[in-house]
């Protein structure tokens, strides 16, 4: 269903407010460049500090340009299952292609809280969700146990694995089955989790090597190991350097090198420091996407 290099969008401010124009042109840039698919407010648009109101307007913004072209996969997930029903209505009313709702965070709801939470979206609202489960920021880990009870829900029919666990993917692919879609959560590790029964990536690093990305994403999926080698090592020095400090703020300042809005980001984020900076630009240049 999906596949590929999709990139995790950030959301550009300006003087404090969402830079609508900044953000579709980016959504433009990122078409334009081969991405495969887009990701609004997740935890690299930086969802937490989002009204709800600015939440709807990046959703319908992002399908606004990228319907038809490529999959929009709307951020909807809340430590609240009324809230993130709500948000998976609104993303399925303007149109996205599905929705990515992540584990509930710091509730810490047992595997049946996340099993009935989970439930109650799909049954609330006629789209397809991707699980995205990251024990890193939610604390709580989804089990693949409860994954497989998940997927014999109709509408329930991928995961974003940020778990960082290069087994994960091989027992969730024998567990569930090949048409259960498993995209890396995690960058550095694209490949390897493709080569566990991963179809691609929900990526930061897309956010300024959208081309580079989907090349990489490309030659995995026709053979081209040599291609994809070469690209994945490229690659390496930025996935590391776009988190030093906490994300997005590297991937935003990266970003702004490239002419794609501000590197502001909302507190409790603040910008990244003059040292990280340094290294993040250092990256971009050997990996060829700043000169």
């Amino acid at each position: 269903m999906f596949r590929g290099s999709i990139v995790a969008l950030i959301t550009p401010f300006r003087d404090g407010k969402v830079d609508e124009r900044a953000f579709q042109d980016f959504v433009d840039w990122q078409i334009k460049e081969g991405t495969h698919g887009v990701v609004p407010v997740g935890t690299t648009g930086e969802s937490p500090t989002l009204s709800h109101e600015e939440h709807r307007i990046v959703v319908a913004l992002t399908v606004e340009v990228a319907k038809g072209k490529i999959p929009v996969i709307a951020g909807t997930g809340s430590n609240s299952t009324e809230e993130a029903i709500a948000l998976t209505k609104y993303a399925k009313q303007v149109g996205a292609d599905a929705a990515l709702v992540v584990t509930p965070y710091y509730n810490k709801p047992t595997q049946e809280g996340l099993y009935q939470h989970y439930k109650a979206i799909h049954d609330a609202v006629d789209l397809p969700i991707v699980i995205y489960n990251i024990p890193g920021r939610s604390v709580i880990d989804m089990t693949v146990a409860t994954m497989a009870r998940l997927a014999k829900l109709p509408n329930i029919v991928g995961v974003k694995d940020a778990t960082g666990d290069l087994v994960r993917p091989l027992r969730t692919r024998v567990e569930i089955g090949p048409d259960f879609c498993q995209l890396s959560g995690e960058d550095a590790t694209a490949t390897a989790f493709n080569a566990q029964g991963g179809v691609g990536c929900i990526s930061v690093t897309a956010n300024v090597a959208p081309r580079l990305c989907a090349q990489m994403q490309d030659a995995w999926a026709r053979g081209d190991m040599a291609e994809m080698a070469r690209i994945r090592d490229q690659l390496m020095p930025l996935h590391h350097a776009l988190f030093l400090e906490t994300s997005p703020a590297p991937v935003k300042y990266a970003a702004s090198l490239l002419g794609k809005g501000t590197p502001d980001v909302r507190l409790p984020l603040v910008p990244c420091s003059e040292p990280t900076r340094a290294l993040v630009r250092d990256a971009m240049v050997k990996a060829g996407v700043l000169t």
